[in-house]
């Protein structure tokens, strides 16, 4: 235990105290962080990429742990199927924020399908859009079905949309 001189006041105060005494100022930690979290990882791979790769915390540098595999589960993921908070999914993304060739999250960014409070993609769905066709409450698309403009050629596509996938799952 080393003494070491308040930020704030001056006043001599031991290395491992988490606040100044006289003052109450909080003191930074002098201890290297080991991290924090949760990471797991199959055993099996697919192109050298785990199968599966979940990995959620913070690394020794206070960084977020990135899950790294063909499916990746965490706060950031990098993969061919990626659940993150923020997320590259080269097939498919759910999250926070995701990319992908079909994304699903707040603010959705897909290649072909988006769907999000703010989505982009050629076939856009949500509060915000920008596509080539778009379903939502304000956007911009080339066929705009919203609450202010009505395109017919994006109404007959969304609404074929709907009975397909009505009578997929039975409805």
């Amino acid at each position: 235990m080393a003494l070491q001189p308040c930020r704030e006041c001056g006043k001599p105060i031991s290395s491992d105290a988490n606040s100044c005494p006289g003052c109450g100022a909080p003191c930074s930690t002098t201890k290297p962080s080991r991290g924090f979290g949760f990471e797991w990882k199959t055993k099996t791979r697919i192109f050298r990429l785990p199968l599966v790769h979940v990995a959620i915390g913070l690394d020794a540098r206070g960084r977020p742990l990135t899950a790294k595999g063909f499916i990746a589960i965490g706060q950031v993921g990098i993969g061919v199927i990626t659940i993150a908070q923020a997320g590259l999914g080269l097939l498919f993304g759910f999250g926070q924020l995701v990319f992908g060739l079909i994304a699903i999250g707040q603010a959705a960014v897909g290649l072909v399908l988006a769907v999000g409070q703010f989505a982009v993609g050629i076939l856009a769905v949500g509060q915000q859009v920008i596509g080539v066709y778009g379903l939502c409450q304000a956007g911009w698309a080339k066929y705009l079905w919203s609450t202010s403009h009505t395109d017919m050629e994006a109404v007959a596509l969304f609404y074929t949309i709907y009975e397909k996938l009505g009578r997929l799952i039975g409805l």
